[in-house]
C-alpha cells in the first residue's frame, strides 16, 4: 500500500542496523490504520511509519526494543474491552492485532526489502507471507498453519496531460498524497521546473510518452490540455493500457465530440466508456483548485476500486 512507502524507503536507509518491523496483521470495525501497514523500528529508538496513527505506537515501541534485544516475535492485541488498549490510548471503538517481528532471517528477512523495491520498480506487486506460529516470513506459500499474507503494490503514479494550471494544482496534491506524478507537455513554454516544482517533466508526445510509462492498476493518466492533438493520443495511449483512472478534462458537449474522435480512431465503446468526463467527482468545483481536488477525489477513489 502506499502508506508503507516511507518504511520501505527507511528500510533501504538502515541496511545492515538492528531493526524490528511491526505490522498490523488483523482489524475489525473503526480500526485506525488498515491491515498491512507497517510501522520499522531502529534500535536507537528512530522508527517510520504507523500501526494506529498514534495511539499505540508508545507500546509497540517498548515491545520493538525488546523484540530487537533478542526476544520472541510477539502479536499484541488492543481494543476497547482491554485496559491496556485504553492506558496505550485505543479507545475509538475498533480491534487490532499488531506483529512485531524482528528484521533478520528468522523473522523479516533483510533480502525481502530489496525484493519487493526491485519488484515495484519493474512495475509489479509482491505477495509475503508471514507464518503467524513462528513470525517467520518468505515469499513462498505457507502451506499450513495460521497465516498473514500482505501485497505490496508498485508506488502509485500520475501522469498528467497538459501543463496547463489546473495541472500545478493537480500535481501539489498528488505530492501531498504520496502519488509519484508526471507533467507532460510537448510545449516548452508551458512545460518549466519553475511552474512545477518537484515533479518529472516529459517533453515528449504524449502517446510516446504515456506508453513508455507502462500504466498499469497504480496509474491515473489525467488529460488537461483542452488541444485534441495533445489529448486524444494520450488518451488513445492510456485506453490501450489497465490504468486505473483515465480522467479528461472538458464539458459534456467536448466529451460526446471527443468520444466520436476516439470511436474514429478505432477504440471500442467498452474503452472509451472507462473515461470519466467531464474528469472529477461533481463537487460544483470552481476555479483551478477545486477541479484538481474534484480529480483527486476521483482517482483515489479508482485506486480503491470505488470508481
Amino acid at each position: 500500500m502506499a502508506e508503507n512507502d516511507s518504511v520501505l524507503a527507511a528500510a533501504r536507509n538502515w541496511t545492515g542496523e538492528r531493526l524490528a518491523l511491526a505490522t498490523v496483521v488483523s482489524t475489525w470495525g473503526s480500526a485506525p490504520r488498515p491491515k498491512g501497514s507497517h510501522m520499522l523500528v531502529h534500535a536507537d529508538g528512530r522508527f517510520e511509519g504507523s500501526v494506529s496513527g498514534g495511539c499505540v505506537e508508545s507500546d509497540i515501541l517498548a515491545v520493538a526494543a525488546e523484540v530487537i534485544a533478542g526476544a520472541p516475535f510477539q502479536v499484541r492485541d488492543y481494543g476497547v474491552a482491554d485496559a491496556a488498549a485504553w492506558e496505550v490510548g485505543l479507545p475509538c471503538g475498533g480491534k487490532i492485532s499488531v506483529m512485531v517481528q524482528p528484521v533478520s532471517a528468522d523473522g523479516f528477512d533483510p533480502e525481502l526489502f530489496d525484493r519487493i523495491a526491485e519488484a515495484r520498480a519493474q512495475g509489479d506487486s509482491l505477495t509475503v507471507t508471514t507464518d503467524l506460529s513462528t513470525g517467520h516470513s518468505d515469499l513462498r506459500p505457507v502451506e499450513t498453519g495460521e497465516v498473514f499474507v500482505n501485497r505490496y503494490d508498485p508506488p502509485r503514479r500520475l501522469l498528467i496531460v497538459g501543463a496547463v494550471q489546473i495541472a500545478q494544482s493537480l500535481a501539489g496534491l498528488a505530492r501531498e498524497l504520496g502519488i509519484e506524478t508526471v507533467v507532460i507537455d510537448p510545449r516548452a513554454r508551458f512545460l518549466t521546473a519553475e511552474r512545477f516544482p518537484g515533479v518529472t517533466l516529459d517533453d515528449r508526445w504524449p502517446d510516446e510518452a504515456v506508453a513508455a510509462y507502462r500504466p498499469g492498476p497504480a496509474t491515473a493518466v489525467v488529460t488537461l490540455s483542452h488541444d485534441i492533438k495533445i489529448d486524444d493520443p494520450a488518451l488513445v495511449a492510456a485506453l490501450a493500457s489497465n490504468a486505473a483512472y483515465v480522467g479528461a478534462l472538458g464539458s459534456r458537449r467536448s466529451h460526446a465530440a471527443r468520444r466520436e474522435r476516439l470511436a474514429e480512431q478505432g477504440v471500442g465503446a467498452d474503452a472509451i466508456d472507462r473515461i470519466d468526463g467531464p474528469v472529477g467527482i461533481d463537487i460544483g468545483a470552481i476555479g483551478p483548485s477545486e477541479i484538481a481536488l474534484s480529480i483527486a477525489a476521483a482517482m483515489i477513489a479508482a485506486f480503491h476500486g470505488r470508481g
